[in-house]
């Protein structure tokens, strides 16, 4: 329901009821030193019309970009349906669902949502979503240390995102918890097993992995297996709807899944908010930090839901919580949920082809231009790594000034690729996107090559 102010008669009919002259009397009790007065810097109210045209100048301020930056954050397509329902009164204004006899409508969609995770994901339970992709992947650590018992080192693969190991390293550091790192092949990007890791309690498996690289997850996590630890799937929802599941990875499958739910429905949004998925084998569920939602019955027999398995410290002693972290994205996750069920498992794999198909004909287009080459030689989803016989911030700075966000130069994350860029096609992208890119990319390199070098740096 809309706001709608109240009448200066219905004011008068109020104060008269209670006995007060006027508004400022219910606030008779503020000492006047401490009321601030009128606004002075609050500019004088301005018109609808005012309004808009003030904000269609500030937004085109921003200007437009034709994005081909991913690493973590993907410009997909998000139908106009969905957050047209997700914004609707019931569940934009409500709030943690304590209260199940208050709360069904935001309990059920909470449900279906873990319903459909664990289907994507092929695991056996679901939470009702965590911060963020980084912040899931740092309690899945912490859940593969309490499972294990024995041992408090975990391997993280160096082709894990390079902020996912910065937060779970913040996250663990004071834990007495040790990750150990691990290098990948220069030649294929893909993450390289020890031959004696000795005793860890879990191996991070990231399909793909932060270079777009798919791993070899079959066998990294059977590996994990044979050495008594966990396989922690680290997952872009989107290629799940083409890629094998981690519930069927190796001979029988991963352990724990999370990853970033920002693809499924929610816009980039200048870096947020987004969420973080998290589901797990039903052995492990009572490990599982974050809400979970279940269907049950009433005394009558009705069909209801409610939180079940709430070791979080709001309900349990703060040291025995599974986790601190006191809720869950449930706004981003409505999101979530009315995109998948929106576009169904179809849709999902139109959109992930498409990405793919994109990416890789981007690909192949741009190692075509002189010094410019694949950094690997392995299969690839949406995104890949390029590397540049020229200086990478400077070559994407010439394509932002030409409208278009070439990729992420990753040159000071992983020095050793040289200049290197990761860049990323989504379905978003249209033939002319990829030659437009293809074509200011080869005017760039080119112009730069024929330019005298500098007598002197700034």
């Amino acid at each position: 329901m809309p706001f709608i102010p109240h009448t200066p008669e219905d004011v008068s009919t109020m104060l008269s009821a209670i006995g007060a002259g006027s508004i400022e009397d219910l606030f008779d009790e503020i000492p006047p030193a401490l009321k601030a007065g009128k606004l002075k810097d609050v500019p004088e109210g301005l018109s609808e019309m005012a309004v808009a045209r003030l904000m269609q100048e500030r937004a085109s301020q921003d200007g437009f970009w034709s994005s081909f930056i991913g690493a973590g954050v993907y410009e997909h397509h998000i139908p106009a349906a969905i957050w047209q329902i997700t914004t609707r009164g019931e569940f934009y204004s409500a709030y943690t669902p304590y209260q199940a006899e208050a709360s069904q409508g935001t309990l059920q969609l909470i449900y279906e949502y873990q319903t459909m995770m664990t289907r994507l994901t092929g695991l056996d339970v679901s939470n009702a979503s965590m911060y963020d992709g980084a912040t899931a992947l740092a309690e899945a650590v912490l859940m593969a240390v309490r499972s294990h018992k024995s041992s408090r080192r975990v391997l993280v693969p160096k082709t894990v995102h390079p902020i996912y190991r910065r937060v779970v390293h913040t996250t663990v550091k004071n834990q007495g918890i040790e990750l150990v790192e691990l290098e990948y092949d220069p030649a294929t990007g893909l993450t390289i097993l020890p031959a004696d890791a000795g005793s860890f309690a879990g191996l991070v498996i990231p399909q793909p992995n932060f270079f777009g690289v798919l791993e070899d997850v079959h066998a990294m996590t059977d590996w994990a297996h044979e050495q008594g630890a966990l396989a922690i799937a680290l997952v872009n929802p989107t290629t799940l709807a083409v890629l094998e599941a981690p519930g069927k990875w190796g001979q029988t499958g991963a352990d724990i899944a999370v990853g970033e739910g920002q693809p499924l429905g929610a816009p980039m949004a200048s870096g947020g908010p987004y969420f973080g998925f998290m589901c797990c084998r039903q052995s492990f569920v009572r490990q599982m930090p974050g809400r979970i939602v279940g269907r049950t019955v009433d005394l009558d027999g009705k069909p209801g839901f409610s939180l079940t398995l709430q070791a979080r410290e709001q309900h349990i002693r703060r040291s025995k919580a599974t986790s601190n972290i006191c809720t869950n994205q449930g706004l981003v996750v409505t999101a979530a949920t009315q995109y998948m069920a929106l576009l169904g498992p179809q849709g999902l794999a139109k959109v992930a082809s498409a990405s793919h198909a994109g990416t890789m004909a981007l690909a192949d287009k741009l190692a075509a231009i002189p010094n410019v080459t694949r950094a690997f030689a392995s299969p690839a989803f949406h995104e890949v790594v390029l590397k540049l016989n020229d200086n990478a911030h400077d070559v994407l700075r010439a394509l932002r000034a030409q409208g278009i966000l070439g990729g992420l130069d990753i040159s000071d994350w992983y020095p050793e690729l040289g200049q290197a860029i990761l860049v990323c096609v989504t379905e978003t992208k249209t033939p002319a996107d990829l030659d437009h890119y293809v074509q200011q990319m080869e005017r760039i390199l080119s112009k730069r090559r024929e330019a005298p070098p500098c007598a002197y740096k700034s």
